[in-house]
């Protein structure tokens, strides 16, 4: 076993200060220098059982590529990590690894500090761009079938990535403007820098991907349509029907939806015009923002109402904080620029009227016993009643699928009880015969990196699939 990690500590990559990154939405994480990218790669104990390997959802050969930097073979390394993954360099930036990888690393649980896994990803990742090591999509031959995918989001970008690549023609269908789903209108610039995203779909376009944007796929393009022109449709629409408030006050226009917040947000960054944003409603110039979920949305939206210039930003989660879903290195890093949490506190009325809000009165929680998903149910403090002014109220409650049976007019779409998409088994087969699902609208809303796997793991039983009824048709 190698035991690198006894004399060298763990070090992270420089982050800028909270008093200087607040000010715009650039990255807050550099990436590693080659000394210590080397120097961290080097702390893996190489240990004979890689629970790094399987705390990850991709199951990314992660020793093997930490050994190769170590070794200074930093090209041969990222040709470890991109076998497995489709968007390393994007999952190195956003997972939480702390809860993934890092989470399960041997030295993380014997007491020595994990190797740092994401960075080295990211760093890798970043290098493989600047050094042309990242190859374009070249075909060995055409497939002479097309596959539709609907969704231009991490679980459609990986299963183009893959589809392409063995010869399918492939076609991207999203409703934005812009493709990359969340990557590029629901996560903010500091997490993930927009230029990191365009890059890997400038790869798709360049290999052959065909994408067509601003399409309402069940709205201005019927779903039979789409069907009708591929062999095989890959459903990746994600989850965004937004949780809404259900307590008094709820409807008042200072209550608003997170992802709106974020889009309204991102396209700003992009330089378009967004009408409400300037009037004020999805901006938070000034503002008393309070915000209700404990997620990485939730996180997202405090973090950047602290750019956008609010004057106060607080974060109410009905749970305590080791019963949080969110990553908790965002959580430190909310709290580092000014973010007050409200541990054990849940949302019973707002305050205000209907034009405007004034408040949140808010409920104080207590644990009450463990649940079926590993966290603590929660139930009222009685006299626990206390008021926080507020100016402007996001909801990060979470998202639900959309009714896709109505919306593609395919009855026959089956569903689970949860009014996610119905697959058989372990396969992401639908119920309508050559169209598969994978991503959120499969499994709930989930990570980035599961929407990768699932979107990897379709584009392998779609071209099963197909390869089969060519030699059935041969």
């Amino acid at each position: 076993m190698n035991q690198t990690f006894v004399v060298t500590p763990k070090t992270g990559p420089a982050k800028a200060r909270a008093a200087d990154r607040i000010r715009g939405f650039n990255e807050i994480y550099a990436d590693f220098g080659p000394v210590a990218g080397v120097g961290q790669s080097s702390r893996c104990a190489q240990c004979g059982v890689p629970f790094c390997q399987t705390g990850c959802p991709l199951q990314n050969n992660i020793p093997d590529w930490l050994r190769l930097a170590a070794e200074g073979r930093a090209e041969e390394a990222w040709r470890q990590v991109e076998a497995t993954s489709s968007l390393p360099e994007i999952c190195g930036r956003i997972c939480p690894q702390d809860r993934l990888c890092e989470g399960a690393c041997t030295l993380e649980q014997a007491g020595w500090e994990t190797v740092t896994i994401g960075s080295v990803e990211r760093w890798l990742g970043d290098m493989a761009f600047e050094n042309g090591w990242v190859d374009p999509i070249r075909p060995r031959a055409e497939r002479g079938a097309s596959v539709g995918i609907v969704g231009a989001g991490p679980a459609g970008m990986a299963a183009a990535d893959r589809l392409r690549s063995a010869g399918y023609a492939v076609t991207l269908y999203d409703r934005h403007d812009r493709a990359g789903g969340l990557l590029t209108y629901g996560i903010p610039g500091f997490k993930l820098e927009k230029h990191v995203v365009q890059r890997r779909l400038d790869r798709l376009v360049d290999g052959g991907v065909e994408f067509r944007l601003g399409v309402d796929v069940g709205g201005d393009l019927p779903f039979a349509e789409v069907r009708a022109a591929h062999d095989a449709v890959l459903v990746a629409t994600g989850v965004y029907n937004a949780r809404r408030l259900t307590a008094p006050g709820c409807g008042s226009s200072g209550v608003i939806a997170a992802l709106d917040y974020l889009i309204a947000s991102n396209r700003k960054g992009f330089g378009d015009a967004v009408p409400a944003f300037d009037s004020g409603g999805l901006n938070a110039a000034g503002k008393r923002v309070v915000v209700i979920g404990g997620g990485d949305t939730a996180m997202d939206c405090v973090r950047t109402a602290v750019r956008q210039g609010a004057a106060s930003v607080t974060c109410l989660y009905r749970r305590d904080r080791d019963n949080m879903p969110g990553s908790a290195r965002e959580v430190a890093n909310a709290e580092e620029e000014g973010v007050v949490f409200e541990w054990l506190a849940a949302p019973r009325a707002v305050l205000g009227d209907a034009r405007r809000v004034t408040g949140v009165r808010v409920q104080r929680m207590a644990l009450a016993s463990p649940s079926a998903d590993g966290r603590w149910s929660v139930e009222p403090v009685s006299g626990g009643e206390f008021d926080i002014t507020a100016d402007l109220v996001i909801e990060a409650l979470g998202f639900d699928p959309e009714n896709l049976p109505e919306l593609f007019a395919e009855p026959d779409l089956a569903l689970t009880e949860w009014g996610a998409v119905r697959t058989a088994g372990h396969t992401k087969a639908t119920t309508l015969e050559g169209v598969f699902a994978a991503g959120d609208i499969v499994r709930g809303a989930s990570l980035v990196v599961w929407a990768v796997r699932d979107g990897q793991d379709a584009a392998a039983e779609i071209d099963a699939w197909l390869t089969s009824r060519q030699r059935a048709a041969a």
